[in-house]
């Protein structure tokens, strides 16, 4: 075999090692980069609670993290915050409140308390007494995937009760509500 022959069939192996590192370092990047835009969708939408009705949960412009999976694999449960667009609505905010009601229960405030399927619902954190009742004064029934929510400031908050608001669809529940990221002194996990 000549030198030249012999060069070139090196020079040749080379180009295939080099452009076998290249493809591999291609498919790293992309991999990459498909890992992070998944985790920004579904773990790193960001939204800020506008104004008092979760206080003391959260505050007026804090700003969260969404956890965007957690629902379309199974509904939110009974004490989860969650954001939503009122009504389906892309014209206004996100609202943030805790859900308190689940599909195909009723719900009614009486005398400033929860009734859940006529059962006196008893909360871990100590609420105030709810002064209105709203539409929530009568039963109501939650169709199949509805849910009855209230802000942690139970008499500064449009929630559920109200007709603005009312019940809230699982299609405009946007996330879980799961971490506080701004401000810095309000960091760390929602409860």
């Amino acid at each position: 075999m000549s030198r030249a022959r012999i060069r070139r069939e090196h020079r040749q192996k080379r180009e295939r090692h080099m452009l076998k590192a290249i493809l591999g370092w291609a498919f790293q990047i992309i991999v990459v980069i498909l890992i992070a835009y998944v985790l920004v969708f579904f773990f790193g939408q960001t939204r800020t609670n506008i104004g008092q009705s979760m206080d003391v949960t959260l505050s007026g412009g804090d700003t969260v993290l969404l956890n965007g999976l957690s629902y379309k694999l199974k509904g939110p449960s009974r004490g989860d915050v969650v954001a939503f667009k009122p009504n389906g609505s892309d014209s206004t905010h996100s609202y943030i409140k805790r859900v308190i009601a689940l599909p195909g229960e009723t719900v009614q405030i009486k005398n400033g308390m929860i009734y859940i399927n006529d059962e006196l619902y008893l909360e871990k954190n100590d609420y105030p007494a709810m002064t209105d009742a709203g539409l929530a004064e009568e039963k109501i029934t939650l169709g199949t995937s509805e849910y009855f929510v209230l802000g942690d400031n139970r008499n500064n908050s449009e929630d559920s009760r109200f007709a603005d608001v009312g019940n809230v669809n699982l299609a405009d529940i946007e996330g879980k509500v799961w971490f506080v990221i701004s401000p810095f002194s309000h960091f760390g996990f929602v409860k």
